[in-house]
């Protein structure tokens, strides 16, 4: 994916080389350096996180074996990732939960492997918010105020689902969100009660921009927020660890289809045949294509026998491709000549790479939505403690109402996001300590903050951990951690952040773009290149059930019949109207 090393820093992450996921993925699978320099294969995967694991299985459920996973690090799962703890513990630092139960097919495959009872009994949860000064907020506040929040979060979605217009000037999540609070505090008589729910409203606002993905909630497109599809069912924490689901999708692909430790350097996706033979085309030189490459690699193709021509024989498997039309060459030099690339590199890699890794260029309309998307900055702060955590023994999270308001509301964007600022205030956007275990507990910073804590040491975050968990609590013994685990998900070269989010200008049709395959030449019936990962999924961005659907999605753009399919007209439910208006009346 045109990296070479995981970046060294004075917090070095520990979610790279060197650590298991609890089933030896990383002395399992095949090294690079262990094969020869070109090989031939129907279909190359790049990525062994959870799209790619997906695509492999049901390439593999539909008979075909002939595929090669390569992953740039030295282990499978990607965003998918634990690490071992004293006494049998362990933390994730990737996805922690399986979001939502009805229609899951990660909760499917969990309960189909026993990895999470049918029955749920929830663990009791008390939180507690409280002021800087160690001020406790009841308890009927904090509900009160979170009931509001919840309703203006949920009247934002309707913008997406009802197309109607918002208040004028008001274009962000957070725009709106703060218009409905400064309306709900209106009637707030006591100007210290005023000051205290607001903090209260800042709290869970900090709080969301770690479930979306962003440094602020200003940050995300109003009209857009709806179209990521929420699943019933809650959150569902799976008891051995979310790394778990990784055995039963990786057990049944082959040892020797996946290649760890091999990050690919290039991929040459359009390439015509010469005396010579196969060659990448000059998109420069060729007029057809400098100008309309939408036209050129996204229009379903329409009945030509020219790949049938040129297709070999598929030796009983039932992916029957052309055999070497993309070549991928990797850093350690190491070539794949494929008929068919299934492409899950994260959009944070793809944001910094995607002109250098691909060549031809991506068509424009592709490299525009890379850049309208948002791939923000999401880290987690585990503090493991020698013995139970007394000091908050009855309370299972700690909500922390910081009173950043007025520094805030003063300063610039730009000073917001100079490292002065950031040295002196990254520690607020922390927005709550919640006990994992007796002696575990686990912190959640987002945005600019997060991408300030990862270029600190460990010891240095435990430090200012400590020191707020004393003057919150008004508790001077709080004892310092004995271990303190910080993720760094965008210094790591592989990911460049956490997940997919919708900024303020752009539209779920840029996630669609970059969901949309690449076809060789206009009249390939299967396309050279097919995209997967979170950030392809129109509905599903930012979660696991995302990607693995998408991983599925891919894999049967290359299942498919070389017949093209009968097109029938079908509403997707959500507009009847724009249905209706598809249909041409005699």
């Amino acid at each position: 994916m045109g990296d070479k090393e995981e970046p060294t820093t004075p917090a070095p992450s520990p979610t790279e080389e060197g650590l298991t996921l609890g089933f030896g993925s990383a002395t399992s699978v095949s090294n690079a350096s262990s094969n020869s320099n070109s090989s031939n294969v129907k279909v190359l995967i790049i990525g062994a996180g959870m799209a790619g694991l997906s695509a492999a299985n049901h390439l593999l459920q539909n008979g075909c074996d002939d595929f090669v996973i390569v992953e740039a690090r030295g282990r499978v799962g990607g965003r998918i990732v634990s690490i071992p703890l004293e006494n049998n513990q362990k933390v994730e630092l990737g996805a922690n939960w399986i979001h939502g139960v009805l229609g899951n097919p990660i909760f499917e495959i969990a309960v189909q492997h026993g990895l999470v009872s049918v029955v749920n009994v929830p663990k009791p949860h008390k939180v507690v918010a409280t002021t800087e000064d160690g001020h406790q907020v009841p308890f009927s506040i904090l509900q009160e105020i979170y009931e509001a929040y919840v309703c203006f979060l949920r009247r934002c979605d309707e913008y997406f689902l009802c197309q109607y217009s918002p208040p004028p000037d008001i274009h962000s999540v957070g725009e709106h969100i703060n218009y409905e609070i400064e309306i709900y505090l209106n009637s707030v008589q006591d100007p210290k009660e005023k000051q205290l729910k607001q903090l209260i409203f800042n709290c869970l606002l900090k709080r969301e921009t770690c479930i979306t993905g962003c440094n602020n909630m200003n940050d995300v497109d109003l009209l857009e927020l709806g179209s990521y599809t929420e699943l019933q069912g809650g959150n569902i924490v799976l008891p051995t660890g979310y790394s778990s689901i990784l055995r039963p999708l990786s057990e049944q692909i082959p040892k020797q289809s996946i290649i760890t430790k091999c990050p690919v350097k290039k991929i040459h996706w359009k390439r015509k045949k010469t005396f010579t033979g196969l060659e990448t085309v000059d998109e420069n030189s060729e007029n057809e294509d400098s100008d309309d490459s939408e036209k050129t690699v996204t229009e379903v193709p329409t009945g030509s026998n020219a790949m049938r021509e040129a297709s070999v024989e598929s030796n009983g498997s039932s992916c029957d491709y052309p055999a070497g039309n993309v070549r991928v060459d990797c850093e350690d030099g190491r070539v794949f000549h494929a008929a068919h690339v299934i492409c899950t590199i994260p959009l944070g890699v793809l944001k910094h790479a995607h002109k250098t890794l691909f060549d031809p260029e991506l068509p424009h309309y592709k490299q525009e939505s890379i850049e309208n998307l948002m791939f923000g900055t999401v880290d987690k702060i585990f503090l493991e403690y020698e013995r139970p955590v007394n000091f908050i023994a009855d309370i299972s999270e700690v909500m922390l109402l910081w009173d950043d308001d007025k520094q805030e509301s003063h300063a610039s964007e730009e000073e917001l996001a100079s490292e002065a600022y950031l040295s002196k205030n990254w520690f607020k956007k922390i927005y709550s300590f919640a006990k994992m275990t007796d002696n575990l507990l686990l912190g959640w910073v987002s945005g600019r903050e997060a991408e300030y804590m990862e270029t600190l040491s460990h010891d240095a975050v435990a430090e200012k951990c400590t020191e707020i968990l004393r003057n919150f609590l008004r508790n001077p013994y709080v004892p310092k951690p004995k271990r303190c685990v910080c993720t760094s998900w965008k210094s790591q070269t592989y990911t460049g952040g956490a997940y997919t989010s919708i900024p303020v200008g752009a539209t779920q049709e840029d996630i669609e773009n970059l969901a949309q395959p690449l076809y060789a030449t206009p009249h390939a019936m299967k396309p050279a290149i097919v995209f997967a990962g979170e950030h392809t999924h129109s509905s599903f961005y930012s979660t696991v059930h995302g990607a693995y659907l998408s991983g599925r999605t891919a894999a049967q753009y290359l299942l498919a019949n070389d017949e093209p399919d009968e097109i029938i007209m079908e509403s997707d439910g959500s507009d009847l109207s724009a249905w209706i208006q598809g249909i041409a009346l005699d």
